[in-house]
Order: C-alpha cells, then structure tokens, then sequence
C-alpha cells in the first residue's frame, strides 16, 4: 500500500470536499493518461491515535494541527483489463475506514452527441466512436463516498486542467458514487 501526503490540503467545506479536492490535486500532479486510482479515507484523529506512525510518515503526526479530518490513503493498483464496476464489487473496507474515494479519466460527449450515436454499438465500438467523436472531452472524476452516504465529486477537464477550473458537487458522477457506496454494504 502507498500512501499521499501534500504539503497543504485544498480549503472547501466539507471535510469529505477537502478530502475529494486533495486527491484531485495529488492525481493532477501525476499527469494524465494514469489508470484509475484507488483510496481509503480514514479518520486523522483515529489514525494518530491508532497508527502514530503511519501518521508520523504521512507528515499528520501530532505537531500538525491544521491536519484535514479525513486522510487519503492511496491503495494498491487497481487490476489492468478488469472492469472497474467488477473491481469495485469484490472491495470491503475494514471498520476503520471511514469512507473511499477514485480519480479515473474518461472520454465524454455534449449531451448535443447523444444523437449522433449509432445504434447497436457494443461496449468496444461505442468507445471507439466516442474516441473518434470531434467533441469529445477528457475528464478526470474523482469521487469520494463515505459509510454514512455522504458523497462528492470533482471534475477536471484536460483542456482546462487547473484547480481553478475544477467543478464539484455531490451529484456530478451519481453511478460512480453509487458503486463506491455499495463496497460498503453490509
């Protein structure tokens, strides 16, 4: 397992935005055309309390007051060639996981394009014609869920890839969220 620590978390409101905003920061810093990543969200006090190490090499030790609530830790690499919705299906998260987040890019079309589609496409040609599609976007989401429900997302576009420019709101990617929600179920 690796773990992230930047040198100062993002400001918002929630502790599960700052969370989500962090991540997209760290991944942005990454460049694009990465594979899809994967995070546990822990408490930081807990962490503190129960692993001081951990905390310590994750620069959140205990002369660090300003430190976010919640601390993303960076899983191990998601599977090459496995679905994601499967991937995603075979996780459970131990109690001291207090929620999960994932950034992974796709391709997206305007609503405008919903037209365009040819019928009958599978998967594999769909995501052909949308590659080929003269409008389509790269966007990273990364979308962070916690046990109680509470969820939210952050968009960045590549051709507008600053942090100024990122869009977040809880709803923006709801299948996503969705499936991260149920690597909680009981």
């Amino acid at each position: 397992m690796s773990t992230h620590s930047p040198s100062g978390p993002p400001m918002a409101g929630s502790p599960l935005t700052r969370a989500v905003l962090e991540i997209d920061e760290y991944v942005a810093g990454l460049g694009w055309d990465r594979p899809a990543l994967l995070f546990a969200l822990v408490d930081t006090a807990r962490l503190r309390s129960e692993e001081p190490g951990l905390a310590d090499r994750l620069g959140i030790g205990e002369d660090v007051p300003d430190a976010a609530p919640l601390t993303p830790v960076e899983q191990e690499e998601i599977p090459a060639g496995k679905p994601l919705d499967e991937f995603l299906a075979t996780i459970a998260w131990p109690d001291a996981v207090a929620g999960c987040a994932l950034a992974v890019e796709r391709l997206m079309l305007p609503p405008s394009a919903e037209a365009q589609v040819p019928d009958g496409l599978d998967d594999a040609a769909l995501a052909k014609w949308v590659a080929a599609h003269p409008d389509r976007q790269e966007v990273r989401m990364t979308v962070g869920v916690l046990r109680d429900g509470t969820r939210d997302s952050a968009l960045r576009l590549r051709e507008k890839d600053a942090s100024t420019e990122v869009l977040t709101g809880a709803d923006l990617v709801p299948g996503l969220a969705e499936a991260l929600s149920a690597t909680f179920a009981e």
